[in-house]
């Protein structure tokens, strides 16, 4: 499939399909932090929606939120398929924002265990990320997925988004927890590894997580076997510098952005869990 297919949203066929982009960034320097997403859905009468999410964080104060139907107050913008995106938002939260990808995609799609249990297909990229946010500069990394699927929340427990975000690289990962699993062991998992010399796909990922009193993440550690050969995992390990929690209609977010260690190295990203309120 072709860079500008891959970057072209997908059609909506059946009621529940979904076609979704979220960018996520974070500056340390400036310590700026946030998240947008856009998607367009088909709904049980056969319309066709649009709605958007947005965060942005200063430290561990938040700078505003956006959760909107339709979804006038964030864009996205294809400037170079697979290559360079636009993001902004007006109104409540104000940015504009460039993403530049550093990776190549990796993808989740066909009969891969994540794709059978939460029902969505895609891939992600980290980029280099620059722009403005509530008037103040914006220079950092980041990250840009594309999916699309339909997926079924009378069988979904909860997905985490995670990934770490180095200045040569880094991590993502993608997990769906069935309604039958009550823990970590349960879930279906999906990884990307990024570095300079290789961007593959991890079958084998292992996450734990501990959470605070309202079942927040604020700590997790990550194993990822980069292939069936390894002897050892890549190990890293994060802590929460800031987050939120957003109400979805039936569905819960929480949002937050992490420091990461990992074979020697310090970075920053993020561990979104979504979860039915």
């Amino acid at each position: 499939m072709s860079a500008p297919d891959l970057d072209t949203p997908r059609p909506l066929r059946k009621p529940g399909d979904t076609d979704a982009v979220t960018f996520s960034w974070a500056d340390t320097d400036a310590n700026l932090y946030g998240l947008a997403r856009v998607a367009t859905g088909l709904g049980a009468d056969g319309e066709t929606s649009t709605s958007a999410l947005a965060v942005a964080f200063l430290g561990r104060d938040p700078l505003g939120a956006v959760v909107a139907s339709p979804a006038d107050a964030v864009t996205a913008t294809v400037e170079e398929p697979l290559s360079r995106w636009t993001v902004r938002g007006t109104g409540e939260l104000e940015f504009e924002l460039t993403f530049e990808a550093l990776t190549a995609p990796v993808g989740f799609r066909g009969r891969q265990a994540v794709v059978k249990a939460g029902g969505m297909e895609g891939y992600e990229q980290l980029c280099r990320v620059h722009g403005t946010l509530e008037g103040r500069a914006v220079k950092g990394l980041g990250q840009r997925g594309h999916s699309w699927g339909n997926p079924d929340w009378d069988k979904i427990a909860l997905t985490r988004s995670v990934a770490a975000w180095f200045d040569d690289g880094g991590v993502a990962l993608s997990l769906v927890r069935p309604t039958k699993a009550s823990h970590h062991a349960g879930e279906a998992a999906w990884g990307a590894f990024f570095s300079p010399d290789a961007t593959l796909q991890v079958d084998e990922v292992r996450l734990s997580t501990t959470t605070d009193e309202a079942a927040r993440p604020i700590r997790a550690a990550i194993e990822l076997y980069l292939d069936k050969d390894s002897e050892y995992p890549y190990r890293g390990a994060g802590e929460v510098l800031t987050g939120s929690t957003l109400e979805l209609g039936a569905l819960r977010m929480d949002v937050a952005f992490f420091r990461w260690h990992a074979e020697g190295r310090t970075g920053v990203g993020r561990y979104d869990l979504i979860r039915r309120a």
